[in-house]
């Protein structure tokens, strides 16, 4: 037989009724269903709810204006530029614009300036998801003037201090922490900082190659700038552990006296001007160290703390690296968000030969082809739900549930990022050689994203962290005794997931309790594969617990249909990966798991219809969807002719 009969003989017995084209284009189905109630209540719930307008509002509008579009032909400097350009046409939103009203009081009696703003993690984290999407290099500079460089001297004692350079632009802001032979290790990095008690103030120093700090936006791209360096304070000779110090690095003429900036090579993702920068005895004064209650230098040199080590000040000097982390996440949210809308638009715009002869067939009729972008849909679901409770939680956490709350925010900045780089990836491979095309909008992103896997804590780094708190740390969710149930039933499903993780952890303390006596490595190595899958399906949990109370909010009937479908969806997918231990332990029995790939496929066949709705949810403004050919209807011959135009004027 050849190929194209076989072909033919295939289509001919894989084609019923929910995968005809017919069935692709019900109701609720149109290229832009914006006002559709489903999708609108969708929306409403992926988005925060009453809280959408204030928190994204600002975001959403910003990025479909003609400045925020994909320019081609640039350079990586030209690149780098833009951003920078882009970064204070961001800021003008928060000084001049719509309800942040030039540091004005809005209609919630909230103070939303740029200082405010850092200081606020739910709009913080959605800044993020919105530029993401567009420019990656900008999405980068953000964290670090926002977040890293300006919330760090909100955290700090700053009443005294004049942040209106920062706060205004006409300085950016960046963070060195950093060293070349100190990245993981970040807490034993040696630039120094020694108190000179005859001036008051400090004397900044690179002591050695390996100190230099390591890939802060610090050439002069940009224009002025001015760092906050983590260094090592030093007092007569005694080592006081590591504080922050803000430092001057460049003006309009150049790099200060005492800095050295040596620029990096071309890296993958956006291009943003990172460097190698060091110090060579660079004064400062006296109230360039932040101070706060985990750290203050009298001027008879002694320092007060409430809190007991050098390590403990170290993370709370450098603790906006958890609020980083979350920034991290929510950038690589909106890029697997925008992919999914990108590619799911295209599946139903491209068309191929259908079945019958001169028929013609969107390619999201193939079970093969929208089963993929469903996962990658539910996953994204689950990871917005996810990341709203981290934030809820971080925004409202204490001082008794800090350390659970950060080792939270670590464990989601790893599941999510790691998540979206495979979701961005399958996005772009189902676009075809389409998706390859910057101006299509999905071939940078998976790129882009690999910048958030390393940055704030490399993810297996932080990983390794977690599950070594919470091997006999942390006390899993699982039911003590599993009524039986069926795969229909959420509360069933996400009563094996749960016994998944117990039976990981259960895993690595006997790996731990039998390790090698004598041996802390060793013990760890044998410990640390159990340990790393607890905190994988521990991620994977906690995502779907978020997801099916979301489910449970929504009003419309169709609605929470569709967000339960898509919850079952991820939660199979999850369950299927361990079959052989549930059944191993009774909680499954042969028939589920026999009945778990038709189950899986029903689902499928139920959702697919409605692809468009569920991306229509994600909410990404018209304006920008219009000017991504293959999200358009278009492809990248549209862009040719654009640019043609464009020359010819």
């Amino acid at each position: 037989m050849t190929s194209e009969a076989l072909w033919t003989e295939v289509l001919d017995q894989t084609a019923p009724s929910d995968l005809a084209p017919s069935d692709l284009a019900l109701s609720d189905q149109a290229p832009c269903a914006t006002g559709h109630p489903v999708a609108g209540e969708l929306t409403h719930l992926l988005f925060e709810g009453a809280h959408r307008e204030r928190t994204h509002g600002t975001w959403r509008r910003m990025i479909s204006g003609p400045e925020f579009s994909y320019r081609p032909g640039l350079s990586p400097t030209e690149r780098a530029a833009l951003s920078y350009d882009r970064l204070r046409l961001l800021n003008k939103r928060l000084d001049n614009s719509g309800i942040e009203g030039n540091n004005s009081i809005d209609g919630t009696g909230i103070n939303d300036g740029p200082e405010h703003f850092a200081s606020d993690p739910h709009r913080l984290a959605a800044l993020h998801e919105w530029i993401g999407p567009v420019d990656g290099g900008l999405t980068t500079l953000a964290s670090i003037h926002y977040n890293l460089f300006l919330g760090s001297l909100v955290d700090h004692d700053h009443k005294d201090r004049d942040l209106s350079a920062f706060t205004s632009l006409q300085r950016t802001g960046t963070f060195l922490c950093t060293e070349l032979e100190h990245g993981n290790d970040v807490a034993a990095l040696e630039t120094v900082a020694i108190f000179d008690r005859t001036s008051g103030g400090f004397y900044l120093h690179t002591p050695t190659p390996g100190a230099q700090k390591f890939m802060p936006n610090t050439s002069l791209t940009g224009g002025p700038k001015t760092a906050v360096v983590a260094a090592r304070l030093i007092v007569d000779n005694q080592d006081q552990g590591v504080f922050l110090f803000l430092t001057p690095l460049s003006d309009h003429t150049g790099h200060l006296p005492g800095v050295k900036v040596r620029p990096l090579p071309e890296r993958t993702g956006t291009p943003v001007d990172h460097s190698l920068t060091s110090f060579d005895h660079k004064w400062l004064p006296r109230e360039a160290l932040l101070e706060a209650d985990h750290g203050r230098l009298d001027h008879e040199g002694t320092l007060t703390s409430n809190l007991g080590n050098k390590r403990k000040r170290f993370l709370r000097s450098i603790n906006r690296v958890t609020m980083g982390k979350l920034c991290m996440s929510a950038g690589t949210l909106g890029m697997s968000r925008a992919a999914l809308t990108i590619a799911v638009r295209y599946a139903h715009s491209r068309l191929i030969a259908g079945p019958k002869a001169g028929e013609r067939m969107p390619i999201a009729a193939h079970r093969s082809h929208h089963s993929r972008l469903l996962d990658g849909l539910a996953t994204a679901y689950a990871m917005t739900f996810l990341h709203r409770t981290v934030v809820d939680r971080f925004a409202a956490h204490t001082e008794e549930d800090r350390e659970e709350v950060e080792r939270l925010a670590a464990i989601t900045k790893g599941w999510i990022t790691w998540q979206a780089r495979a979701i961005t990836t399958e996005c772009r491979e189902r676009c075809g050689a389409q998706g390859l095309f910057p101006a299509n909008g999905i071939s940078d992103l998976s790129a882009n994203i690999e910048g958030g896997i390393t940055a704030e804590g490399d993810n297996l780094v932080i990983w390794v962290k977690a599950a070594s708190e919470m091997v006999f740390g942390h006390q899993s969710a699982k039911p003590d005794t599993l009524p039986p149930g069926d795969l229909d039933d959420l509360p069933f499903l996400q009563g094996l997931l749960a016994q998944v993780e117990s039976i990981w952890q259960a895993r690595a303390r006997t790996a731990l309790r039998q390790g090698p006596s004598g041996d802390p490595v060793g013990r760890w190595n044998v410990t640390s594969a159990a340990a790393l899958e607890m905190v994988s399906v521990h991620a994977r949990l906690q995502a779907a617990n978020a997801f099916a109370a979301a489910a449970e909010r929504a009003v419309d009937p169709q609605a929470r249909f569709l967000l339960r479908s898509l919850c079952r969806l991820f939660l199979l997918r999850q369950v299927r990966e361990h079959t052989g231990d549930l059944l191993a332990e009774g909680h499954l029995t042969p028939d589920q798991v026999r009945a778990l790939p038709a189950t899986l496929d029903a689902v499928v066949a139920d959702l697919a219809p409605h692809m468009l709705t569920l991306v229509d949810a994600f909410d990404f403004p018209a304006e920008m969807l219009s000017a991504i050919p293959i999200a358009s209807g278009g492809s990248i011959t549209r862009t040719m002719e654009e640019e043609l135009v464009s020359v010819t004027c």
